[in-house]
């Protein structure tokens, strides 16, 4: 596999960026890891959480041991602290992560895909939310996502201002009694992709001592009323690395094993 620390300009943002990228690598001695490697590969676009940046992943878990298995590419991308949201006060980083990135990469990496059948996402925290609401939003982009111990309703989090100041909230959301409904609201964005076909495949987890389990459990029930098809999982679990470490491999297998 391929390490690439990936520094760009973006048009979006009007700032550099930072992405970091695995990408899969032919090799026939390299010891102790499996690869695979096609000409064309999917690509998992993996998003960080809140306190975190784009090269969490690769510093706690072993994401790159895990896509040399599966003949993936991994691009996790540095989205600040923006909820992916394109914010009140600061970056469009929704856009820039659902529309500009995707062709960057593309246009360095031959072999990622614009097929839908070739892209998933995911995330943990704020990632998760993040995941979801890109899959969501856009079904005809992404085949699966994942969310890990996602921050799944926002609106909730913003109420209990328990993560962040009041300020910070207004500058990335804006009023506060206007996030119900709105399309940063994962429950809202749900109910409209209810109405659409071909959703991607959705698989959650959350760990049962995680502080963001209630809010989860509301989005599964919310998702069973939509009849929108999913995975959830609760096991044994807090909001830690060791817990995602070992589910970021379920959602792997969820990505590619299920049947």
């Amino acid at each position: 596999m391929a390490l690439i620390h990936l520094n760009f300009h973006s048009d979006v943002l009007r700032m550099a960026v930072s992405c970091d990228v695995i990408l899969p690598q032919k090799s026939r001695n390299l010891i102790g890891m499996k690869t695979e490697a096609t000409e064309t590969y999917p690509t998992l676009w993996l998003l960080h959480g809140l306190s975190d940046d784009h090269t969490i992943w690769q510093r706690r878990t072993s994401i790159e041991r895990y896509a040399a298995e599966r003949g993936i590419a991994v691009v996790m991308p540095n989205c600040e602290r923006s909820w992916y949201c394109d914010m009140k006060y600061g970056g469009a980083f929704f856009t820039f992560l659902t529309d500009e990135l995707p062709a960057v990469c593309r246009s360095f990496f031959k072999g990622m895909s614009a097929e839908r059948d070739m892209n998933l996402i995911a995330g943990l925290s704020m990632g998760g939310y993040g995941a979801l609401k890109c899959a969501l939003t856009y079904p005809e982009r992404y085949r699966a996502a994942a969310s890990l111990s996602g921050a799944v309703d926002i609106a909730a989090c913003v109420d209990g201002k328990s993560l962040m100041s009041e300020a910070y909230w207004y500058s990335v959301l804006g009023d506060f009694d206007k996030i119900r409904g709105s399309k940063n609201d994962l429950f809202h964005i749900a109910t409209l992709a209810a109405e659409k076909e071909n959703l991607p495949a959705l698989y959650l987890w959350c760990g049962t001592e995680d502080f963001l389990l209630d809010s989860n459990r509301k989005l599964k029930a919310h998702l069973d009323t939509l009849g929108i098809a999913h995975t959830y999982e609760e096991s044994q679990g807090n909001h830690g690395w060791g817990w995602w470490d070992l589910h970021i491999q379920d959602a792997l297998r969820f990505f590619f094993d299920k049947k």
